[in-house]
């Protein structure tokens, strides 16, 4: 970032933005490297540095540098190359070596396509409306590969939140400012007066993405309404379900939005301090949210008079120590007051009573990332995406067992089936998907034959799971759904902050009964009491934790009973999972005597000569699986 004074007016946001343009869409070749955190896990790091390393050997006038999660977890590290006049192309599964050759054959005018997955044509730009080409009329560079657009995967995805991840580089203020960055703030503070700032949120529809789905403008009215002239704006950026990482991949791809989105909050509510609540379990998100911060103070568009409003705003970062309760607000506000993570009792609400006793909005990452693109373009344009009662796009981590897994957003009332087969890909190769859990740990399971519903918040609720923050986890037919129920409540009894009865004693009873079915020692009678007891931790428990942890039983009980009933009554796990009720046995007519399942048999279970027929002593056999990955004549079998 140059160095360069306060911003004051438009024209020097301007002046900003044209910086960024020169980086973002440079007249020469660019090399992207996709280092957010998943990225980074599978070798990005190596990765970015081979392809610097291979443009400073080459004299190149190339520009390389870091972007973030565009959604494709799964083709991860993903290295893209953009061509002035003739698009961008994405490599999947790149390692050091293939950097250094697409490199070299691009620089040498014959690009290497050996490992590309599909070519951009151009980027829309939600803040703007704005479409930018990327080509003069031909992609003759990338003749036969799909455009990303046209990619099952991408082409129902609506990116509001992501309008950015993996096409600026998250460090760089000026290419945030190129995409319409600080606009809305700007717009805000030197034509809206605060109520029309709630008025705009207030018609966007826009509802809390943290899980709940409250109204944000109904949230906002109330805190800038409540008494008192101190008030304080909350980013809830504690992360804690299993398997999601939608808020970790914008913090880590695009900072400024949130940054932006509540400093927009803040002048509507009148607040004049916010917080950011991050796992540090997330390291390069707090790291990017750091350089973020540091980046808007120096040029004035956090601190003090910001464009010369009168209006001031400052944001601090707190990490929080990895408590799934601190996700429940009170729980969160007494961790940032340096007191053990609890939830209390509600009323007082947040909006009236909240950090130090005054009154305070906590919004989640992707709500407070929707706002700046909503007073741009209006909350009328946001409510035209989505349901009636359901408005904007939902960001999801696609998870589980289906072949495209990644980070998507989809517009409000696209259907469960249209995500799992169209985006998700469907099935991976001699499998059937049975169901997905979504709603995170607290969220319900719902069947493959409930796949028409809508994903909207109230058609969750009557299936009985919740929308949750985002987490989808797809389950196949090599998943029994009694051991998920397991699962998720020994996440949640673990994760149970202990404060009311209900919660602290019913998650840990219902993982004992679970548990116990699962071993092949429950009864029918357990069924019933199970039911019972869901029901009482539901309607007793303090906080959402207790409230939703029965969802994974509830569901499962509802749509899958049959599992449960073959468990209890037959001894005997459908879909082949619980250990008590398996057993391993070797196929003699297929077993090739290769001993590979002896090699990796931790208990010495495996007997059998090589080039010779084994066999397994089930009385030494642990049920670990070990030997069943390895055989390739699959003469392993489990009945």
């Amino acid at each position: 970032m140059s160095e360069r004074g306060r911003l004051r007016t438009a024209k020097d946001l301007d002046g900003l933005a044209a910086e960024g343009l020169r980086t973002l869409y440079p007249a020469q070749p660019k090399v992207l490297v996709g280092a957010a955190s998943c990225g980074r896990a599978a070798g990005a790091a190596g990765v970015l540095g081979a392809a610097q390393e291979e443009v400073a050997r080459l004299g190149l006038a190339w520009r390389v540098a870091e972007t973030g999660c565009i959604g494709w977890c799964s083709q991860e590290p993903l290295l893209d190359l953009w061509m002035p006049g003739h698009g961008r192309v994405s490599y999947g599964r790149v390692k050091p070596a293939d950097a250094r050759r697409i490199i070299r054959a691009a620089a040498s005018g014959k690009p290497d396509l050996r490992q590309a997955l599909a070519w951009m044509a151009g980027d829309e730009n939600p803040c703007t409306a704005v479409h930018t080409p990327y080509t003069r009329g031909s992609n003759g560079w990338f003749i036969g590969l799909p455009e990303y657009a046209e990619l099952p995967m991408f082409a129902r995805q609506a990116r509001i939140v992501l309008r950015n991840s993996g096409i600026i580089d998250p460090t760089s203020l000026e290419e945030y400012a190129a995409r319409g960055g600080y606009r809305a703030l700007l717009r805000a503070l030197t034509e809206l007066q605060p109520e029309d700032v709630l008025r705009e949120v207030t018609l966007s529809g826009l509802r809390g993405r943290g899980g709940a789905g409250f109204p944000t403008g109904e949230k906002w009215r109330r805190v800038r309404e409540a008494a008192g002239n101190t008030k304080y704006v909350i980013c809830n950026a504690d992360e804690g379900d299993p398997g999601a990482y939608m808020d970790r991949a914008v913090l880590e791809g695009d900072p400024h939005s949130v940054l932006e989105g509540m400093a927009i909050g803040a002048y509507g509510m009148g607040a004049r301090e916010g917080v950011i609540y991050v796992r540090a379990e997330y390291p390069l998100a707090v790291e990017r949210l750091r350089t973020a911060i540091e980046q808007a103070e120096r040029v004035g568009l956090l601190g003090d008079d910001i464009f010369g409003s009168g209006f001031s705003f400052r944001v601090r970062i707190v990490r929080g120590a990895g408590a799934f309760v601190c996700g429940e607000e009170t729980a969160l506000i007494a961790s940032v007051e340096g007191h053990v993570g609890e939830p209390r009792p509600r009323p007082p609400y947040p909006a009236q009573q909240g950090l130090w006793g005054q009154p305070t909005c906590i919004n989640n990452v992707e709500t407070w990332a929707n706002v700046p693109v909503i007073i741009l373009r209006g909350g009328a344009w946001y409510a035209s995406v989505g349901t009636e009662r359901s408005k904007g796009t939902k960001v999801f981590s696609l998870v589980g067992n289906v072949r495209n897994t990644g980070l998507i957003e989809v517009p409000m009332g696209i259907t469960l089936g249209e995500i799992v087969e169209q985006i998700g890909g469907g099935a991976r190769e001699g499998r059937t998907i049975k169901a997905v859990q979504i709603g995170g740990p607290s969220g319900g399971c719902i069947p493959a034959e409930q796949f028409h519903l809508p994903v909207d918040y109230e058609s969750l609720v009557q299936a009985g799971s919740i929308m949750g923050s985002g987490g989808l986890v797809v389950l196949d037919t090599g998943n029994c759904m009694v051991d998920v129920a397991r699962y998720f409540l020994e996440f949640l009894e673990e994760e149970s902050c202990g404060k009311c009865f209900p919660c602290r004693v019913g998650t840990q009873r219902l993982r004992e009964m679970l548990s116990r079915i699962c071993a092949g020692q429950g009864t029918e009678a357990d069924l019933a009491l199970l039911e019972d007891l869901c029901w009482v931790v539901r309607e007793t428990s303090l906080c959402g934790l207790g409230q939703t942890a029965p969802n994974p039983v509830l569901t499962t009980l509802r749509y899958f009973r049959h599992e449960y009933l073959a468990h209890v009554r037959e001894h005997r796990c459908p879909a082949k999972v619980c250990r008590e009720l398996i057993t391993y046995f070797i196929e003699p007519t297929l077993c090739d005597g290769c001993h590979a399942c002896v090699q990796v048999c931790a208990t010495e279970a495996i007997l059998g000569e090589k080039k010779a027929v084994h066999r397994i002593d089930n009385s030494k056999c642990i049920r670990c699986g070990a030997c069943l990955e390895v055989c390739q004549p699959k003469a392993v079998q489990v009945i």
